[in-house]
């Protein structure tokens, strides 16, 4: 199948799943976390700020959930097929309030392969919040698991120049894809356009990582919204309905 669920190369270092980018090591993520971070509160906030954008309301003020700094992206899929509508994320660490406001609009409006979403489609999408954590460096570009690990890989293109990609957890296991696969796949996402050896995959730099993601869809999102009436108009309110 084709992949529709990635994310086209981008500059500096906001990058989607397919992109190519310099990476940082993030800080503020640790290892062996017990307890996950990402909640179905964070999707709802997404849908808040991109409610209040199209609506042209006052953005919500700051969320509730933690404020720590992490990678992310925040994905928008629309539709029952899940036609992908917009991804974009970061590999620098972002505090979560910011971060997730920030890259909410940038995925929803700003994926310059498709058009800007509108007001329209709100009931027909589903938005996505990935959190990237234990980030490790391995010698084998082998050594990660499909639909465990995202990987990020970094290596020296036919032109001498260094490249790197990455694709995040789900995006081998949704094209089901093989590790070799998957890494054949980045090499050209990453603009390899040389024949691919084994012996070339092993000058590969790959590090994995994993992501704790939660989905919300429209639905899900209204729930537990109360109706109120704006210029003759039915709206459910933002979870935050007190504004900054």
């Amino acid at each position: 199948s084709s992949v529709t669920n990635n994310c086209q190369p981008t500059e500096d270092k906001t990058v989607g799943p397919g992109a190519l980018t310099q990476f940082s090591r993030p800080n503020g993520t640790t290892s062996g976390r017990e307890q996950s971070v990402v909640t179905a509160e964070m999707g709802c906030y997404c849908f808040d700020v991109l409610y209040c954008h199209l609506h042209g309301f006052p953005q919500p003020r700051l969320p509730r959930f933690t404020n720590d700094p992490y990678p992310l992206f925040v994905t928008w899929k629309a539709g029952r097929d899940k036609r992908l509508r917009g991804c974009i994320g970061t590999f620098s660490a972002m505090n979560l309030h910011s971060g997730l406001r920030e890259y909410t609009l940038t995925s929803a409006l700003k994926d310059s392969r498709f058009p800007p979403l509108t007001r329209e489609e709100l009931p027909k999408l589903s938005c996505s919040v990935s959190l990237l954590i234990n980030f490790e460096d391995v010698g084998d570009f082998l050594d990660w698991e499909v639909g465990v690990h995202g990987i990020r890989i970094e290596f020296i293109n036919e032109k001498g120049i260094k490249r790197t990609a990455t694709y995040l957890p789900e995006v081998a296991k949704e094209q089901d894809w093989d590790q070799i696969q998957t890494i054949d796949s980045l090499l050209r996402k990453g603009g390899f356009k040389a024949p691919i050896t084994n012996e070339f995959r092993k000058t590969i730099k790959l590090t994995r990582y994993r992501s704790e993601k939660v989905t919300i869809n429209y639905t899900e999102y209204m729930a537990s919204r109360q109706p109120t009436q704006h210029n003759g108009t039915v709206h459910a309110p933002p979870l935050y309905t007190h504004y900054s």
